[in-house]
């Protein structure tokens, strides 16, 4: 007598092997058996044929932003997600520096609180080069000393030791865009003793996305570690359809050369982010309480606006706010930097400027800077992975987030692969729980196998569409038919079901 019966499923195991039909028993939260299985079960589903994979794993999730206020994790699991990798560009809520409001002292105590929360979804963490350089020195842009970066490393040893997966840096955000290479490389170092991987929000992702990844390629290599390079795309419009190639071509040399070098995307012509991002990186020396006072002054505020004019031109058009946390501002939210200028009777930077200051910058942006041709080129390439980088986010979330947060994994599957043809289904559910499965060290989830946790997602291929659009992201993708967590339904026909059946995942000791 098992828990669960699924039978008539068409199996598509995250190997990438050819789809089988086969029923599929769980005990205990974990498969028990596969096969033509002759048997009972205190329940029975009749997949009808549809397919049956894992769960997805998001190996990019900034999911310790939200997980501890909305742990039902609604956006992740009713497009099928069932484990997440969040702490990605450096940035991660544990450690954090003493007396910051939002952060936990360390990573074990981090992780602790989202037991404590019980999320639906699996969760793991990688520690931020951002954390611990403001831990260590502050939010200062100087070079570290040697007791510094002592602390640091010793803070990256603390946060492998609770069970994080490896390190990330995000070098166009301060503080970690103040590091430079050799400061990276003894950072990711500190990883290298646990098994621990560096993925990275490279320093460049338009102009010089080719030296930026040449340096996250040296970072990995000398620190002696694998290489996950975070979103890879080119927002560099005069580099479409060129540097692309190149980067790639990079990586396949590394990998031919022993580097072992992956990559995670999210399928939009869109990236999102904080509208403070645009501002230049001089201006955040000291951290936000700087930044506000330099912005307010009005000599640096006319040098910051000249600047991001001069940087700009041709850009703000793609830019749009996507969330802002006043009531008096909620009319931004979905416009275009231009039309928000025009409506405030200032330029762009100006307009922008004062976004910032009264939002506190607590102000996303969503910025179109990506062609299909580049997506499809690298999502293409067997050593790169669906990654949302997006986070856990309820139905009724405010303004217009990203549609990454609630539609990544079903828009590879409905779009790039069914419509487009970019591969079979086999490859992108591999693309999906697999590979990232492999790239984790997770030797318990991302296969349909026996004895692996039953983290399961079932879906009718034919009817899967990615309703979340960036007019009305807040949306439950379509075909979605069941998805379970750890053996728990937690999602049928895309309401949540309220279970609440994620554990935190820790990288394996040893």
């Amino acid at each position: 007598m098992y828990d669960l019966i699924i039978r008539n499923a068409r199996v598509v195991d995250g190997t990438g092997a050819p789809w089988y039909r086969a029923d599929v028993a769980v005990e205990g939260g974990r498969i028990a058996a596969i096969g033509k299985l002759e048997c009972e079960a205190r329940e029975t589903v009749d997949a009808e044929d549809h397919y049956l994979a894992p769960g997805f794993i998001d190996i990019h999730s900034h999911s310790d932003d939200s997980i501890l206020a909305c742990p039902s994790a609604e956006s992740r699991i009713l497009q099928g997600v069932t484990t997440e990798i969040a702490g990605n560009c450096g940035a991660s809520r544990g450690p954090a520096p003493e007396g910051k409001e939002e952060g936990w002292p360390s990573m074990a105590a981090f992780l602790s609180a989202v037991e404590r929360a019980k999320p639906s979804v699996n969760l793991g963490m990688l520690v931020g080069h951002g954390a611990v350089r403001a831990c260590a020195m502050g939010y200062g842009a100087e070079k570290p000393t040697e007791a510094q970066l002592q602390r640091m490393r010793e803070l990256v040893a603390e946060a492998m030791k609770a069970g994080a997966f490896g390190v990330s840096s995000g070098l166009i955000y301060p503080p970690s865009s103040y590091a430079d290479t050799e400061e990276l490389i003894e950072v990711a170092k500190a990883a290298a003793p646990y098994g621990g991987y560096y993925a990275t929000h490279m320093r460049g992702e338009g102009k010089t996305v080719v030296r930026a990844t040449e340096e996250a390629i040296r970072i990995a290599r000398e620190a002696g570690v694998p290489l996950q390079i975070s979103h890879h795309k080119v927002t560099w419009k005069p580099d479409w359809q060129v540097s692309c190639f190149t980067t790639t071509a990079m990586i396949e040399r590394a990998r031919r050369q022993g580097l072992e070098v992956f990559c995670d995307q999210y399928p939009y012509r869109a990236s999102a982010t904080t509208l403070s991002v645009n501002i230049p990186e001089w201006a955040f020396d000291g951290g936000v309480p700087a930044l506000l006072e330099r912005l307010r002054d009005p000599v640096l505020r006319a040098r910051i606006s000249d600047e991001m004019e001069a940087s700009h031109v041709g850009r703000w058009g793609d830019i749009f706010v996507s969330y802002v946390t006043t009531e008096a501002n909620q009319w931004m939210a979905g416009r275009s930097i231009p039309d928000i200028a025009q409506r405030m009777g200032k330029t762009p930077a100006e307009a922008l400027i004062d976004i910032v200051i009264a939002e506190n910058d607590h102000v996303g942006e969503i910025s179109f800077g990506m062609c299909e041709e580049d997506i499809e080129h690298i999502m293409k390439k067997p050593y790169v992975m669906t990654g949302s980088d997006g986070g856990a986010m309820p139905l009724d979330a405010p303004g217009k987030p990203h549609p990454r947060n609630y539609g990544t994994f079903v828009r590879v599957l409905a779009h790039y692969c069914r419509e487009r043809g970019l591969f079979p289904l086999e490859t992108a559910v591999h693309k999906m729980t697999g590979l990232p499965a492999a790239r984790l060290r997770l030797a318990e989830r991302g296969a349909v196998k026996q004895g692996m946790w039953a983290d399961l997602v079932l879906f009718d291929f034919d009817a899967l569409r990615d309703t979340p659009d960036f007019a009305n992201p807040q949306q439950a993708c379509e075909g979605i038919l069941k998805v379970y967590v750890n053996g728990v339904l937690t999602a049928e026909n895309g309401r949540h079901t309220g279970a609440h059946a994620g554990v935190v995942l820790r990288r394996a000791q040893g």
